[in-house]
């Protein structure tokens, strides 16, 4: 059977895409590297969900979990839902949740931040903190997102790949560990407990 010359194409921009991606992720990485590497993330500062500064070092001492977020996505439900069992359980042990909505993916989060929150805490329940919508992938990604990608880089290249994925920080505002979107929260929990029982 004939591999059709638009089956070819189709694989050959693919991968350009791919190679591209790849390629210009990385070396954004290597470029910052040296400058990034030596720090925590309680170096920086974001917006909350109401735009209002929030320096990360509030959340100095704490285990957190840093989470890209989309109200529309296949993974709300089931994460949202893991999330706040997590949350409900060791919030009141040293445990965080840092929630960054984002419309990169497929534009599943296409609402402003009054329509996220409306969302996020009525209609999905969530108590934890819901931020400012980023980017966090491109040339306007939150330096915060930028840090995070570097000091744990995933498959195929640094970037984030889609809605839910998250990142472990330890008590010093060091980041331990990546996990990919179709990672369930509650398969964290170990590593989280870990953490939470660390001096």
């Amino acid at each position: 059977m004939r591999f059709k010359l638009t089956n070819w194409v189709s694989v050959f921009f693919l991968g350009f895409a791919f190679f591209y991606y790849y390629y210009t992720d990385q070396f954004s990485s290597s470029q910052t590297m040296a400058g990034e590497s030596s720090k925590s993330i309680y170096e920086f500062t974001v917006k909350d969900i109401h735009g209002s500064d929030v320096q990360l070092s509030e959340y100095s001492g704490k285990v957190l979990l840093i989470v890209n977020v989309a109200s529309k996505c296949g993974l709300t439900q089931s994460n949202y839902k893991e999330l706040n069992i997590l949350y409900e359980k060791y919030k009141n042990k040293g445990f965080e949740i840092l929630a960054f909505p984002c419309n990169q993916f497929a534009g599943q989060e296409p609402g402003n931040n009054e329509e996220i929150q409306e969302v996020a805490c009525t209609r999905l329940k969530a108590e934890f903190p819901i931020f400012d919508k980023i980017e966090v992938n491109g040339k306007n990604e939150a330096p915060l997102y930028k840090f995070l990608k570097l000091e744990k880089g995933g498959i195929f290249g640094n970037g984030i790949k889609w809605n839910f994925t998250k990142f472990l920080v330890n008590k010093e505002g060091k980041v331990v560990e990546r996990y990919a979107p179709v990672t369930a929260p509650l398969k964290i929990e170990k590593d989280i407990q870990n953490l939470l029982e660390s001096f």
